[in-house]
C-alpha cells in the first residue's frame, strides 16, 4: 500500500505523526488552551477530557496503517500548535480525500493551516487512485474556508449537515481540488 510521507518538513512548520507515548501531555495542554477556540465549531470538544485524547493518540497508528486516516502533529519551532489530517470518509468515493485542520489560538493568522493543508493535498495526489482532494467547513467558519480558497480549491457544493457544534448553520460548504486543476496550477497553489 502506498502511503504519504510521515515526516513534512516546511522550514520551521513540521508535520509529523503523532507519538502517543510522549505526545500526550502536550496535545492535551494544546487542547486545554484552545477549548474556547475550537468550542464553536469541533463537536468533540464537548466530551474532551484526558481519556479522549489518549484514545485519540492510540487511535492513530492503526488508521495510518490501513489507510483510512493519516493524523498529524503541526509543530511549529518544536512545539505542537495543532493537528491536520488526510482521510477518507465512508460516504465519499474511493478517489476523494478529505483535508482536516485546527490549530491552538495563538498560531491562527499566520499561514500555518494553508502550509499544512498545501503539504496535504500533495501528499493526497501522490496516492494511486486520489483525483479529488475535499476541505469541508462550516459555512460561517469564515477562517476555515480561507484555507481552500487560498489554495485554488473551489467551492463544489454545499449540503445540509447535523448541528453538532454551537455555531454550526446546519449547512457544509466542500471545495474540492481536483488532481487535473492542481497540475494546471502547476501543484497546488502556493500562497
Amino acid at each position: 500500500m502506498d502511503l504519504p510521507q510521515q515526516v513534512i518538513e516546511l522550514d520551521d512548520l513540521t508535520l509529523r505523526p503523532f507519538r502517543p507515548e510522549t505526545d500526550l501531555p502536550e496535545l492535551f495542554q494544546v487542547i486545554e488552551e484552545s477549548l474556547e477556540h475550537l468550542r464553536p465549531w469541533m463537536p468533540w470538544v464537548a466530551e474532551h477530557s484526558l481519556a479522549k485524547t489518549t484514545d485519540f493518540l492510540a487511535g492513530r497508528a492503526a488508521l495510518w496503517a490501513s489507510g483510512e486516516e493519516f493524523t498529524y502533529a503541526i509543530v511549529l519551532d518544536g512545539a505542537i500548535v495543532g493537528v491536520c489530517a488526510l482521510l477518507r470518509r465512508e460516504d465519499t468515493p474511493a478517489e476523494v480525500r478529505e483535508i482536516g485542520y485546527w490549530l491552538h489560538p495563538a498560531a491562527t493568522g499566520r499561514g500555518l493551516a494553508t502550509r499544512a493543508a498545501r503539504a496535504l493535498a500533495e501528499q493526497a495526489f501522490r496516492l494511486p487512485g486520489v483525483d479529488c482532494v475535499e476541505i469541508v467547513h462550516d459555512p460561517a467558519n469564515l477562517p476555515s474556508g480561507a484555507v481552500p480558497a487560498r489554495l485554488g480549491f473551489t467551492e463544489h457544493l454545499r449540503r445540509p449537515s447535523e448541528r453538532l457544534a454551537p455555531a454550526e448553520t446546519g449547512e457544509e460548504q466542500v471545495w474540492r481540488l481536483s488532481r487535473r486543476a492542481a497540475e494546471s496550477l502547476g501543484g497546488v497553489a502556493h500562497v
